[in-house]
Formats: structure tokens, sequence, C-alpha cells
């Protein structure tokens, strides 16, 4: 593609970079990225790719927007409550960069649409906040080889890995059974911090431009962890598990089930 005068422009700061440059710019206007979940992950997840001219950007929620959300969603606002959260996020993404072709994908992620929904996209971005559907796309992404950005958000913690099947660890290897119904408490039970989905999202958001660019080294094999309050950031290893159910040797997960809704969110 040749990139207009305006693009050039739009980009610049980006071209600039040695590490990016044209060729890198055209690699990120020719990405499709799959996230799944417009909420406090989603919406800094988006912003940020939007802003750099991801090509085509699908964002996946059923639930709508809440003034609870507007604490740390910041994709939604006043104008937009009760409005599906995929469409409203859509809406905001579109304005600031109406190179980016939006789809809102008003459905909830399940064992029978998972695959069709990410089958043509080259990154998923995982920006949920419950067990069933964390498992669910990890393993949808296994078994289609696609990279995964996980996040997640508590209190005043959160955490990133890029899960590369094929080439390490996957998010069973480290959790291989969702903790039992009850034990972990939800964001709306506990709370979260509204700045810190915007941390960790702009993290999940360089960990999707260094795979579409091939630059740098994704946080495959570890697990990045913050904590706002200690101004702290520490990398734990996740080894490979040889015997996981779904990326070992001889996985016993050969196809997707939907895990009961009684599990608890994170």
């Amino acid at each position: 593609m040749e990139f207009t005068e305006e693009q050039l422009k739009r980009y610049s700061r980006h071209i600039i970079l040695p590490e990016v440059g044209g060729k890198g710019q055209k690699k990120i206007s020719e990405a499709k990225v799959l996230i799944v979940g417009a909420g406090g992950l989603g919406c800094p997840v988006g912003y940020y790719l939007a802003a750099a001219g991801v090509g085509t950007m699908a964002l996946v929620d059923n639930d709508t927007v809440e003034l609870s959300n507007l604490q740390r969603q910041i994709a939604h606002s006043v104008k937009t409550l009760n409005v599906n959260k995929a469409e409203s996020a859509k809406q905001t993404f579109e304005a600031l960069n109406p190179d980016v072709n939006v789809v809102a994908i008003k459905e909830r992620i399940n064992s029978k649409n998972i695959l069709g929904l990410i089958r043509d996209y080259d990154i998923v971005v995982d920006g949920t906040d419950n067990f069933p559907t964390r498992y669910l796309i990890n393993d949808a992404c296994v078994m289609l080889r696609k990279p995964l950005v996980s996040g997640a958000i508590l209190r005043f913690e959160g955490q990133v890995t890029t899960i590369l099947p094929g080439e390490g660890p996957c998010y069973r290897c480290l959790f291989e059974e969702p903790p039992p119904p009850g034990l972990v408490p939800s964001c709306q039970e506990a709370g979260v911090l509204g700045v810190l989905p915007g941390v960790i999202g702009a993290l999940q958001a360089t960990e999707v431009l260094k795979l579409i660019l091939g630059k740098g080294r994704p946080l495959k094999g570890n697990l990045l962890i913050y904590d706002a309050l200690g101004v702290n950031f520490r990398k734990v290893k996740i080894p490979r598990n040889d015997n996981c159910p779904v990326c070992g040797k001889d996985p016993s997960i050969k196809e997707l089930t939907d895990l009961p809704e009684e599990y608890c969110s994170i």
C-alpha cells in the first residue's frame, strides 16, 4: 500500500523509528487483531492499537456500558450509557483513527463460536474478567496456533503474558485448572484502581505491536506482574508443562467445552 500524505504525517513518529519504518507501519496497517472484552483492559488496548493504525480490529463483548464502568473503561462515556460496549468502543476508536476498520461483535464467547470468531485474525488479546472465558480463549488459541496476549487486573495488581502456541507455555501450563468457585473475588467484589487497567492494557498493546513487527522479545514463557502500590514490576518464569492437558505431548483436551458459570471471576 502507498501511504497518503495525511497517513505519513499521522504515523510519522513510527516511521522515523528504524525498528518500524514504512515497512513496519505497513505490517501494522495490514494486521488483524481480535480483542475479547471491551472493558477495563480492552479499552486501552484498543485505543493504542487504533492510534497505531492496526488495519482491522474486532471487539467482542455482549455487555452494555454502565455508570460504574466509567471509572476505568476509558473508551466509553456518559453518552454511551446502556449502549453495547463493543459498539461504544468502535465509535471511539473510529473517531480517533478512521483508517482502522473496527468490527463490533455483540456476542458472548463460548465453545461453539470461538473458533469461528478468532480463525481469521492474526493475534488475539484476552481482556476478560472471568475464568471460564480465559481458559476457553487459551485452549482455542492453542488449537488454532494463534498468538495470545493475556492480561488480568485486581485491586492494585495486574499481570501480562504472551502465549505463542508451539513455542512456549500456555495459560494452563501456569494454572492447569481454575480455582474453586468463590476463592478469588471479582473486581466487583474486591475493587480495582481505575488507572491500573491503563498500565496493563498499554503493556498488552505493546506486546501486540512487537508481535506484528517481529521486533524485541515478547513475554513468551514469562508472567509480568505489576504492583501499583509498591511501584514494582517482577517477572516470573513459566515453565512449559509437557503434561499440559491442552499443549502437552499427549493433550487430553481435544475439544472445547464451557466451564460452569459458578467459577469465580478474576
